[in-house]
């Protein structure tokens, strides 16, 4: 496998679609109920541990364009061969294409949940999976660039819903907020753990990046679309703990969706049907990236045909919806990936960044050898 990767010209993609690409994938099923997960551990204080998370995730993206850089132009998979070898590289790229079809099945199972539960609770998983895996696929068929134009349209189409949001404000009442920093240093930093599962996707960027015309901005629109990110995710999460009661809100278990219920409009009797429904067109770019990521690192390893590589993953993620199908199962299963996916994305590029870093040191040790 070659260690550069560049794709041909009419692949490339304009490096400002960056901010959507990021932005479409971080704001996926986490925003539903992230506000009582953070809330339980943090309270009144939870919008310091979103500041936070945001922050962190910061750094992490600076680390990783880094890391990428100094390779030129290249993704995840390619470093791995260089780092760790030709096998070993092999299993460390296994695991990523396995952490993102686990992405996959995550996003998938949670929305299927809220559909079922706010919806058509009458509808069978096999028929949502089945529907939804057909879109995908169809996306991602499609190549990169129309990936792309999802995430961009699934932003643009989706910012109506953010002014529903605002609805509730003429009932928060903002004492809520109050005492500020009340919690200590441990529970916030608790609530900023519990934030990743919500905030996750930036690392797809380790996929992305040679797909990018100009490589230098990528930074600079990589950061904007993660501050846009972090706004969203603190507005919601204020406007949450000032609209519900500390009890209402630790018991509620989606406060996002929950708040489109106040929303009355004269041609529309309930708006949170709407902003269910709707939501399946937000959480599609987040789908067809990680399986296209997936897709691209098992052609790139193994050299298999994508078309077969797709049948194969598809089949195994619907398969695999069929048996998680009770929500202490999918809290579990969320649970137990969380806890995975903070080192995979958070820990694990400052660990990847340091290896190439001494790789290309001890290259440019042998060069001057000779």
């Amino acid at each position: 496998m070659k260690v550069q990767y560049q794709p041909k010209p009419p692949f490339l993609l304009s490096t400002f679609l960056v901010i959507f690409i990021i932005h479409a994938i971080q704001v996926g099923i986490g925003v539903h109920g992230f506000q009582r997960v953070i809330f339980m551990e943090a309270k009144q204080d939870a919008w310091i541990s979103v500041l936070i998370a945001g922050f962190a995730t910061h750094i992490v993206v600076f680390v990783i364009i880094k890391t990428i850089q100094i390779y030129g132009s290249t993704d995840i998979y390619g470093i791995h061969h260089d780092v760790y070898g030709k096998w070993l590289g092999k299993a460390f790229n296994s695991v990523y294409i396995l952490y993102c079809l686990w992405v996959f099945l995550i996003i998938l199972k949670n929305y299927i949940e809220v559909m079922q539960t706010w919806v058509f609770p009458t509808v069978p998983v096999w028929l949502f999976s089945f529907s939804i895996l057909l879109l995908v696929i169809y996306g991602v068929t499609g190549g990169i660039r129309m990936i792309v134009g999802v995430c961009f349209f699934s932003i643009t189409l989706s910012i109506w819903m953010f002014g529903f949001i605002g609805y509730p404000l003429r009932f928060a009442d903002f004492d809520h907020l109050l005492p500020v920093m009340e919690s200590n240093l441990v529970s916030i930093l608790k609530g900023t753990h519990k934030m990743t599962l919500t905030i996750i996707g930036f690392e797809i960027l380790y996929v992305i990046y040679p797909y990018m015309e100009n490589k230098d901005k990528v930074q600079k629109y990589a950061h904007m679309g993660i501050a846009a990110t972090t706004f969203l995710y603190l507005i919601l999460m204020l406007l949450a703990i000032s609209y519900f009661s500390p009890g209402q809100l630790a018991s509620t278990i989606w406060p996002t969706l929950s708040l489109f219920k106040i929303v009355k409009l004269p041609f529309i009797e309930r708006t949170e049907y709407v902003a269910v429904t709707f939501w399946l067109l937000i959480i599609l770019p987040n789908l067809m990236l990680y399986l296209w990521a997936a897709i691209r690192g098992a052609k790139r390893i193994f050299g298999i045909k994508t078309r077969r590589v797709l049948l194969v993953f598809t089949t195994i993620i619907f398969v695999s919806s069929l048996f998680i199908n009770t929500r202490v199962k999918i809290n579990r299963f969320n649970d137990f990936f969380a806890s995975v996916a903070f080192y995979i994305t958070f820990c694990y590029p400052f660990v990847l960044y340091a290896f190439a870093r001494l790789k290309k040191k001890i290259n440019a040790h042998k060069e001057k050898m000779k």
